[in-house]
């Protein structure tokens, strides 16, 4: 039965009983009408109403419920659906969500893809034209200021040391962001290689300390789910960094009944209320393209915990 003849039949009802208790009941009314009478109509109407109500609540719930679930769906937390209640209408109401929900998520996912596909060919293509043009270029500049500082006066060789040295801190740098961009390491040496890399690297620029554990039999993945692994990990460690206040960071590798398990924690401030910015954003969308599942809440011993549930796809 549709929601309208639902909601009709209900009001019908209503009005029906209500009709017949003033034909058959005893109750008459006068004119002008007394004070009882209008006493006794007016326990009637609002009987009337109150059941009317009633049964259009009983009969609106499952609305109720969608509409609430509307305003919660996130598509970055796929899998939440409504059940399926109701009768006639609203339950059919409730399929048509469920499988658009089904549509925007593989829409979304594969848009996703399409996104980070063209991130990632862009962050190589940047990178490549840091290492080969501008570190060439401050290559070749050092080597001419050493040169120079050579054949200088002694007065001018300190000015011409420190340039050099400016200049050495530079191509480092520059090296540092091409690195951050493109991880070499873990396509020539995988994962357990790149992110010891990059813990070295985050302990060296920060000064904190960085612990890291890795299991020892970590099965094999295939290179897309190895770089989101990694892409996590740089984001988690970095916005624990610049971010958390914290003196010590922890990065885990396990390996899990069904895949692996990252985790990146700190001992700072924690999240709090602060709202989920484009780094976490960007990991949510990334957890999603290798069908992984992502969480981030406080740690066990205060904090913040990034945990990624990753299943294994093999090559």
């Amino acid at each position: 039965m549709s929601l309208f003849w639902r909601i009709f039949l209900l009001n019908a009802v209503v009005l029906i009983a209500a009709t017949a208790l003033l034909l058959l009941g005893p109750v008459t009314v006068s004119a002008p009408v007394l004070l009882t009478e209008a006493l006794v109509l007016t326990a009637g109407l609002a009987v009337m109403l109150v059941a009317n109500a009633v049964l259009l609540r009983v009969g609106l719930a499952p609305l109720d419920r969608l509409t609430r679930l509307m305003t919660q769906i996130d598509l970055l937390r796929p899998g939440q659906r409504p059940a399926v209640t109701g009768h006639g209408g609203i339950a059919d109401l409730i399929r048509t969500f469920s499988e658009m929900l089904d549509r925007l998520e593989a829409e979304r996912g594969d848009s996703s893809a399409r996104a980070l596909s063209a991130q990632e060919a862009e962050r190589r293509r940047i990178a490549q034209e840091l290492h080969d043009e501008v570190g060439q270029t401050l290559t070749a500049v050092l080597l001419e200021l050493k040169q120079v500082a050579d054949q200088a006066p002694a007065q001018l060789r300190a000015g011409l040391h420190h340039v050099q040295e400016t200049t050495r801190q530079s191509l480092d740098e520059v090296r540092r962001i091409a690195r951050r961009l493109r991880p070499g390491v873990l396509e020539e040496l995988g994962l357990v290689s790149a992110l010891t890399a990059l813990t070295t690297e985050i302990s060296s620029h920060t000064g904190l300390s960085v612990q890291r554990r890795f299991d020892t039999h970590l099965p094999d993945l295939d290179k897309e789910t190895e770089l989101v692994l990694y892409r996590v990990a740089q984001e988690g460690l970095t916005n624990s960094a610049r971010h958390a206040e914290a003196s010590r960071l922890q990065l885990t590798l396990r390996r899990t009944a069904g895949g692996v398990a990252l985790r990146v924690s700190d001992d700072g401030k924690g999240v709090g209320k602060a709202h989920e910015g484009a780094g976490i954003r960007g990991m949510r969308e990334r957890a999603l393209l290798v069908g992984a599942d992502l969480s981030l809440g406080p740690g066990p011993d205060g904090g913040t915990e990034v945990c990624l549930t990753v299943p294994a796809r093999m090559d």
